[in-house]
């Protein structure tokens, strides 16, 4: 599904009339259809793009907390698609109005208010989970608190995590400044200051040869982590609601990291599939929802294979006795014998989970604490070695100055 700004010609008594009009639809070709089923001619269609202010709305969790708590509140008396529905029309400023376009193209065509909420691509996998299994339990009145928790529970992680980001890069981005621009004076100064004994002079290019490599090093280190994390910030950022995409890859890779991200998946899946259980939502139904959960693909596997063993006829006990599943974790749901069990096990081990998730968030931070520590240590080394050498210079001028009386 894409968004698509069409221009088209709309005959009237009067001649024709130029318009322009946004489509939610699949394909260029769907669009014509739409515009000539409505009596139109398409003149131009081109995929429709958001401007920078509308994606940084767009991509605020303040916004989206207001626009769930909009449809939370027109939800208690009319049906939530009714309610988003009403949102969308009661709606005045133009960019707001942009954003909620692709939603509005969504209910028009019958879809669900999930499909319209997916169809903004504004909130995470979780979210949309909390909300697809209230909504499939005819409760979405009652889940959009919870995925409001989840919203700011969220908000409140990344925010600790990007403050103490944001302190320790500022202290390695300040050495790493007094090294790049104090390498040139002092390696200048020491070029222009050799010692004249050889064997002093020797032992005095090495060591300075040796400075400025460790310098280039630690100011290579410097550029790349922060090139890395910009670009892994600004990337996790623009494809929010994606499944998958490249630098996901990448930072899955990283051993804690990737750990940590898959403790959350499995905390938000196992979540959302203990409130469809206990929603009474059909199990099949459940483990599918319970894979678009989260955007981690080992867990998302997880729920797809235990949904082909239990259509194959296994229990579903067993089905979901599978890795990456901890041993304990295996052994709690290999032995539940009914749906409320499992549901209570499910709810179990997102508990679990959540709390190895909070456990790595905080290593994470430690070690960033940690490595910090030992990149500063290293560099106000080297600047206490740059003394040292200094003062082989200084020996040796004062020595030719005083022509070796000293």
């Amino acid at each position: 599904m894409q968004q698509w700004l069409v221009e088209y010609a709309l005959e009237t008594p009067n001649g024709f009339k130029t318009e322009t009009k946004t489509y939610y639809l699949p394909s260029i070709s769907d669009v014509r259809r739409s515009v000539r089923d409505e009596g139109g001619y398409v003149l131009s269609v081109r995929p429709h793009q958001r401007s920078v202010i509308e994606r940084i709305l767009a991509k605020s969790s303040w916004w989206q907390i207001q626009l769930l708590r909009g449809i939370q509140f027109r939800s208690s008396s009319v049906p939530p698609s009714v309610a988003f529905w009403r949102l969308i029309e009661a709606e005045n400023n133009p960019r707001r109005q942009n954003i909620l376009a692709p939603a509005r193209e969504a209910l028009q065509r019958g879809l669900g208010v999930i499909d319209a909420l997916k169809s903004l691509r504004l909130f995470d996998h979780s979210t949309v989970a909390i909300l697809a299994a209230s909504e499939k339990s005819n409760k979405l009145h009652e889940g959009i608190p919870h995925a409001i928790q989840n919203i700011t529970h969220k908000r409140k992680n990344m925010a600790k995590i990007g403050g103490t980001m944001a302190w320790l890069g500022i202290d390695i981005f300040s050495i790493t400044q007094g090294m790049f621009w104090g390498k040139p004076m002092i390696l200048g100064w020491f070029r222009r200051n050799t010692p004249t004994d050889p064997e002093t002079l020797a032992e005095f290019n090495r060591t300075v040869d040796n400075l400025e490599l460790l310098w280039n090093v630690l100011i290579a280190i410097a550029v790349g982590l922060s090139i890395f994390f910009v670009w892994t910030i600004v990337s996790f950022w623009l494809n929010r609601g994606r499944k998958d995409w490249p630098t996901a890859r990448i930072v899955r890779k990283i051993p804690l990291i990737g750990s940590y991200m898959r403790d959350l998946g499995f905390a938000d899946s196992t979540a959302a599939a203990s409130r469809m259980i206990k929603g009474s939502v059909r199990i099949s139904d459940t483990l599918q929802q319970s894979s678009e959960a989260t955007s981690v693909p080992e867990v998302s596997s997880y729920w797809l294979e235990a949904h082909h063993d239990l259509e194959r006829g296994v229990a579903l006990g067993a089905a979901l006795d599978r890795e990456p599943l901890s041993r304990h974790e295996r052994m709690e749901v290999a032995t539940v014998s009914d749906l409320d069990q499992i549901g209570t096990v499910l709810e179990s081990i997102s508990e679990m989970r959540a709390q190895k998730a909070e456990t790595k968030n905080k290593v994470i931070i430690w070690a960033a604490f940690l490595l910090s520590g030992i990149y500063l240590l290293i560099a106000f080394g080297s600047a206490i070695y740059a003394l040292t050498i200094m003062n082989i210079s200084m020996d040796s001028i004062m020595g030719d100055l005083t022509g070796g009386v000293l």
